[in-house]
């Protein structure tokens, strides 16, 4: 099963983190797994709660918590591209309850979602629990500083027949509350094992005067070029801002804070991932749990207060055998945090600087999805058809509930949007446009 796994997932081989969780699942009933953001924690529980499914068995068999949707939705795409063949539901807040009750009316063999949406639909009985026997925790230390304990509480002393508990974090954990049931924990710690897990990582520092320091990040932007890249800062108020001034330049960026909407947030990962957007300017609610991959860089352009936000932040880049770079943008005014090393290798930036080419994707709406049971192939035929494009001219696609989003080469989505207008999706027409 392994081997087929890995094969869709286009991964040639398992870490040492993921052979040991495997392995150790086999034999342990509860399980602690500790290790850093990026590591590939998702498919170490993943594999062995496949593993442990019954084919036989019609009703949900596990279930995995998580802190956000974004976690939740990462999960879900995962254990759907391992190609299982078990079922998956999705729930989270924001989401619509009516959707997933009837997503429920043909049970899943698997649920991730929220504490508090999941608590809502058990409180309810809107899936049995007989057959569940598996339980994960993702990221159970931010389940707990986001405030969910009394609905984790609630959610697994309504579950009498778990034989499986798996703990995940990035961070070490003080203690597991008496809540989870755990017994006898075996603990997996690759939290100082960074060297086993070949994650390549390169950090570098640029200094810069503070009344400079928006200057000096352009320029970085422009060193680094056409490259996928997340800046972070500690406050929403400078996000905003850098969005605005790299607007203002002509490019294209999107951001993600708490205090953007679910569906801004959402759209905004959409087009970073397509890549209609080079550049993700974002508090560090985006350090963990977000499906982004192949980030080349990340940039603090405001340093993190924590040593733990510092590697969740770099977490972001040189994922899974990829290698990555962290940028540390510190002002002569900022003082250096401990947690930091002063080894660091320091690079200077030049005075001149080209800005970087245009992004050349951009996004297409189409106000129809799942819900009106139309797929990706449905997209790929009405573009490539009917908008007369080649398939080097169309780029990812992501099919929401009610929604989806396609990314089109910047040269040819005018023509496409203007060639599409009034056509059908299943029979249906369909409001399409360039999302901006």
């Amino acid at each position: 099963m392994i081997e087929a796994v890995l094969e869709k997932l286009k991964i040639k081989t398992l870490n040492a983190m993921q052979k040991q969780c495997i392995q150790a699942c086999k034999k342990q009933d509860d399980i602690v797994l500790l290790s850093p953001t990026g590591t590939g924690k998702t498919l170490a529980f993943l594999i062995p709660v496949v593993e442990l499914l019954n084919v036989n068995k019609k009703n949900v068999q596990a279930i995995i918590i998580v802190p956000s949707r974004e976690l939740a939705l990462q999960i879900e795409s995962v254990f759907k591209k391992m190609g299982t063949g078990y079922k998956i539901n999705c729930c989270y807040g924001g989401h619509s309850t009516k959707i997933e009750r009837q997503n429920f009316e043909q049970a899943p063999t698997v649920i991730v979602g929220t504490p508090g949406r999941l608590a809502y639909h058990l409180a309810n009985n809107h899936f049995t629990i007989e057959a569940l026997k598996t339980l994960v925790l993702d990221e159970f230390d931010k389940s707990l500083e986001f405030g969910f304990k009394d609905d984790m509480t609630f959610i697994i002393s309504k579950l009498k027949h778990l034989n499986k508990r798996i703990l995940t974090s990035a961070t070490p954990l003080n203690e597991i509350p008496d809540f989870v049931g755990t017994k006898s924990v075996f603990e997996i710690n690759f939290l100082n094992n960074i060297d086993d897990l070949k994650v390549d990582l390169s950090l570098k520092i640029i200094k810069a005067k503070s009344t400079e320091k928006l200057e000096v990040l352009l320029s970085l932007i422009c060193e680094i070029k056409n490259t996928a890249t997340i800046i972070f800062c500690n406050h929403r108020e400078a996000v905003d801002r850098i969005s605005e001034l790299l607007w203002k330049k002509g490019l294209a960026n999107g951001t993600f804070h708490g205090g953007m909407d679910q569906d801004d947030r959402e759209r905004a990962l959409i087009k970073f991932r397509n890549g209609s957007h080079l550049f993700l300017i974002t508090t560090d609610l985006a350090a963990r749990g977000l499906d982004i991959p192949d980030i080349k860089a990340i940039v603090h352009y405001q340093l993190p207060i924590t040593e733990d936000a510092f590697i969740h932040r770099n977490g972001r880049t040189a994922r899974m055998h990829a290698s990555g770079t962290a940028y540390i943008l510190i002002a002569d005014d900022e003082k250096y945090p401990e947690f930091i090393s002063k080894e660091i290798e320091e690079i200077k930036l030049p005075s001149k600087y080209k800005l970087p080419e245009k992004a050349k994707w951009r996004t297409l709406y189409i106000a129809a999805g799942k819900k009106d049971k139309i797929n990706k192939m449905d997209i790929v035929g009405l573009i490539l058809q009917k908008g007369k494009i080649g398939k080097s001219d169309l780029g990812i696609i992501e099919v929401l509930d009610k929604s989806a989003y396609a990314a089109i080469k910047s040269e040819v989505i005018d023509r496409v949007v203007e060639t599409l207008q009034g056509e059908k999706i299943k029979n249906k027409k369909v409001k399409m446009l360039i999302s901006t």
